[in-house]
C-alpha cells in the first residue's frame, strides 16, 4: 500500500483500504473528527457535500490537520468539482457521472473515483479511460455477488464499493480481486459524533484500519 501522501498523486483507490464517509453537520465538528479517525489509523477523509458545513469543513481539515488527505464526496456537479479543490480537497467521489462531471473531475489535477452501478456504466468509463471506480449503492446495487460477476468480463475495472457497508462486511468485500478499498461510515456513530465521543470514533477507526 501506498502512503496517502504519495497516492493522493497517483489513484484515490490506493489511499487507505477503507475510507470514512464523513456527513458534517456543523464545521466546528471536522477537525477533532478528522484528529480521531487519522489517530484510528485511516488518514483518507471523504466529507460528502450534502450539507452547507461541508466546504468548510474540508477546509479546515485541510489546514489543520496536516496527516490527513481530505477529499469530497457527493460531487454532482462541475461547480462542485472547482469548490471542493479550492478548499483543499486532494481527491473527488461522485455517486454517479455524466459526461460534464467527468469532464471536470479530469481537468482537475486530483485523483477521482466517479460512481457506477451497472455494467454499462462501467464499459462506458473504460472507454474514457478511467479505470478506478467508485461502486454505488453497493448493497442496492448488488453487492458482492455483482462485483464478483464484472471481475470476469471487466477485469480492467477496479473499485470502491460504498452504500450499506459495514464492519462485518467489509472484509468480505476486500477479498474481491476487483476491490481495491471499501467506503463507509460505521466508524463514526451518530451518538459518538453527537456527543463529541473522539475516543470512541478513534476505537472504531483503528478496528476498520485493521480490516487492511
Amino acid at each position: 500500500m501506498n502512503s496517502p501522501v504519495a497516492a493522493a498523486k497517483g489513484s484515490a483507490l490506493d489511499l487507505a483500504p477503507v475510507i470514512p464517509v464523513v456527513v458534517v453537520d456543523t464545521a466546528h465538528t471536522a477537525v477533532p473528527l478528522a484528529r480521531a479517525l487519522v489517530a484510528g489509523g485511516l488518514t483518507a477523509i471523504e466529507v460528502t457535500l450534502r450539507t452547507p458545513a461541508a466546504l468548510d469543513a474540508i477546509r479546515a481539515i485541510a489546514a489543520e490537520v496536516p496527516e490527513a488527505v481530505v477529499g469530497a464526496g457527493t460531487v454532482t456537479s462541475a461547480g462542485h468539482v472547482e469548490d471542493a479543490v479550492d478548499a483543499g480537497a486532494r481527491f473527488l467521489v461522485s455517486p454517479g457521472w455524466t459526461e460534464s462531471v467527468l469532464g471536470a473531475m479530469k481537468d482537475s489535477g486530483v485523483p477521482f473515483l466517479p460512481g457506477v452501478s451497472t455494467a454499462s456504466e462501467v464499459l462506458a468509463l473504460l472507454e474514457h479511460g478511467v479505470r478506478d471506480m467508485k461502486f454505488f449503492p453497493a448493497e442496492a446495487a448488488g453487492g458482492i455477488a455483482y462485483l464478483k460477476s464484472l471481475a470476469g468480463p471487466l477485469p480492467a475495472a477496479r473499485f470502491c464499493p460504498t452504500g450499506g457497508i459495514t464492519a462485518a462486511s467489509a472484509p468480505s468485500y476486500l477479498r474481491l480481486p476487483n476491490v481495491a478499498c471499501v467506503g463507509g461510515s460505521w466508524m463514526l456513530p451518530a451518538e459518538a459524533v453527537g456527543a463529541a465521543d473522539w475516543a470512541r470514533v478513534e476505537s472504531l477507526a483503528r478496528e476498520a484500519a485493521a480490516l487492511g
